[in-house]
């Protein structure tokens, strides 16, 4: 290791080094209170910032530093009582200079005591962080790197080296924070703090060459205890130099500021994850709001499509294409419901489900979405009990899964999706014990580490770069497995691929029969029903209407609460079928006001997204088709009090 060459003088006496030490620091105020607060000492930086020289100040008090306001307050009397009583006073505060200008600086005071703890007086550290409370306002006091501490303050490590890099005093500060004995560290050199590849790299001599070239070396690092542990450390290294203006050694002054840096990342984590939900929040709306002026569309589309098939004559040529557009449109249906489950504005509706002819009918959607590169296989148990989930979420979870997949196969591989039924005892998975349906995707991909696998469900965890992925695919997937009442369990290793089960509880009751339209068709035979349609959407409206009447029921419709209420005063109405999002009056507070006027009146509410204020009404989710309107009024013709 190169050394610094030797200074031509001795070093001076201890009680000289330290007079060095504190005079040669021009950063930061050092000076000595008596037990009164009077000033008995004053350094190099106390005469560059405060303005006063050395025979101006000793002997008064040091309450001329603080501001009116403060000595009004009796806060510089506090300061010395509370150094006093509780061993350190420390804050930060505007001061005043001699002309009378202010300053924003950091205070430490400490008390001075005999052997036998008798009280002589107060070590007083100011420095002005004017310039950095400016630019670091929003840190405050985490980022404040460079508080000096003397003999007594032990937040700092200060000591002092010879020109070669060995250590020559040592404080109470760099024992705690070092961990070394003064009769263990003195004559070594400071190189001993320094991890080895720093040493390697020649780190510790570039420092002593900054300070001594360019008045001052400052940096932070990883520095290395005692017992091995390493702490990030801001280290400030100054040159000291004797009257004749000979470099004699150098002070260094360093604070553990671990906890500032670890707080720093946790703010920088917290600003992504903030971030991150602002983001999917605003998405979350835009989708939303797409997808429920989509949903008027394709309303209008399959009603009009429907009755056009069932009017026109049966033709070769025609009904095929109506067949066909028909089932674009419900493709378009089940796209929406995707979005809206997405955008977490469609209620969780529980339904018995076949996962087989379920993923029968994702095979299309999953085949586009990853591609050619990844071959999918399918494994399916024989007479596999139905489970009762949502099917639209389920659905969404599922794609969410083969896409992780198919990520983790950048160069293409082999998705595996099984299913099958297991019985689960109970453990620290918190899953119930019970009969599951487990559906498993497994793929060949890269695999998890156990730290990332940790951590592959937490929101905004994410390993992917940036823009290629939100860190919510499987924080959604985990709680929607548990919100159905089953789990998301992975299992992972490098190299070998990730599986992924969805534990989904077994239906525990068979599907309610539902009357066929015909049985509600031949019921209008017999008694005819008048239905009122509020809809502002004209469109809406019209292919509503249409559906209506072409079931047999007696139509009338209004585009508003107001027109409606009117229509409903002329009697003669006996359903209400009403849009819930509508400007003025919403469906909801329609249906209010015409029960006060026509007491118990069936009405329906049709909407395509969850709202709050329908929780408790007959509900019809758009889009919908004739048959579900038809299946919708007869369940309301059925729950209707007698």
């Amino acid at each position: 290791m190169t050394m610094l060459p030797p200074a031509s003088v001795e070093i001076p006496p201890e009680p000289d080094r330290y007079r060095l030490l504190i005079e040669s620091i021009t950063d930061y105020a050092i000076y000595m209170l008596d037990v009164n607060g009077h000033v008995s000492s004053w350094n190099a930086g106390a005469r560059r910032f405060k303005g006063y020289e050395e025979a101006e100040i000793l002997g008064e008090h040091f309450s001329r530093f603080y501001t009116e306001e403060d000595r009004a307050t009796g806060l510089p009397r506090r300061a010395l009582k509370i150094a006093e009583s509780e061993g350190r006073f420390e804050s930060e505060g505007l001061r005043v200079r001699k002309d009378g200008t202010r300053f924003w600086c950091h205070v430490v005071i400490d008390p001075i005591r005999s052997g036998d703890g008798q009280l002589l007086g107060f070590a007083k550290v100011t420095r002005d962080l004017t310039e950095r409370r400016a630019a670091e306002e929003s840190l405050r006091r985490s980022e404040q790197q460079f508080r000096l501490l003397v003999q007594g303050v032990t937040d700092y490590a200060i000591y002092m080296l010879d020109t070669t890099g060995r250590i020559t005093n040592w404080n109470a500060g760099a024992q705690r924070i070092k961990g070394y004995r003064p009769e263990e560290v003195i004559g070594q050199h400071f190189s001993l703090f320094y991890e080895e590849q720093d040493r390697a790299n020649g780190l510790p001599d570039r420092g002593l060459r900054t300070a001594m070239n360019e008045g001052r070396f400052e940096s932070q690092g990883w520095r290395v205890r005692k017992d091995g542990t390493r702490f990030w450390a801001s280290v400030v290294i100054d040159p000291i130099h004797d009257d004749a203006g000979t470099l004699i050694g150098f002070a260094k002054i360093t604070r553990d500021i671990t906890e500032s840096m670890e707080a720093q990342r946790a703010l920088k984590l917290t600003e992504q994850a903030l971030f991150e939900s602002q983001k999917m929040e605003a998405l979350g709306q835009l989708t939303g709001g797409v997808a429920h002026d989509f949903n008027n569309l394709l309303m209008v589309i399959l009603g009009s499509l429907e009755i056009a098939r069932k009017r026109l004559p049966d033709d070769a040529r025609i009904t095929p294409l109506l067949n066909n557009a028909i089932q674009g449109a419900q493709r378009g249906a089940s796209l929406t419901r995707r979005m809206l489950a997405f955008a977490r504005r469609q209620e969780l509706s529980l339904e018995l489900i076949d996962l087989a002819g379920m993923m029968h009918g994702m095979s299309d959607l999953l085949h586009s979405s990853l591609g050619s590169a990844i071959h999918i296989e399918t494994r399916f148990a024989l007479d596999l009990p139905s489970v009762k989930a949502d099917v639209n979420q389920l659905e969404l979870a599922i794609l969410n899964l083969a896409v992780n997949a198919r990520d983790a196969m950048p160069g293409g591989g082999v998705l595996t999706i099984e299913a099958c039924q297991r019985h689960h005892a109970g453990d620290q998975s918190r899953l119930q014990p019970g009969a599951y349906v487990c559906l498993s995707l497994t793929d060949t991909g890269e695999g998890m580490d156990a730290e990332t696998l940790a951590r592959a469900t937490e929101p905004f965890f994410t390993t992917k770069g940036a823009g290629k992925g939100t860190g919510l695919g499987l924080s959604m997937v985990h709680g929607l497995a548990e919100q159905m009442g089953g789990r998301l369990l992975l299992s992972s290793r490098v190299p070998g691929g990730t599986t992924a089960e969805l534990w989904l509880p077994l239906a525990a009751q068979a599907p309610a029969e539902v009357p066929r339209q015909s049985e509600a068709a031949s019921r209008l035979a017999i008694q005819p029903k008048t239905v009122l349609v509020v809809d502002d959407d004209p469109l809406v409206l019209t292919s509503t209407a249409a559906m209506l009447d072409d079931l047999g029921y007696g139509v009338y419709t209004a585009d508003s609460g107001e027109e409606a209420l009117e229509r409903l005063g002329a009697g003669g109405i006996d359903i209400l079928v009403t849009d819930h999002a509508m400007p003025g009056m919403s469906g909801t507070e329609l249906i209010d006001r015409a029960r006060a006027l026509r007491g118990s009146l069936p009405a329906l509410i049709v909407t395509g997204v969850v709202e709050d204020a329908c929780s408790g009404l007959p509900r019809l989710s758009k889009p919908f088709d004739q048959r579900a309107l038809s299946q919708a009024l007869d369940a309301l013709e059925r729950t209707k009090p007698q």
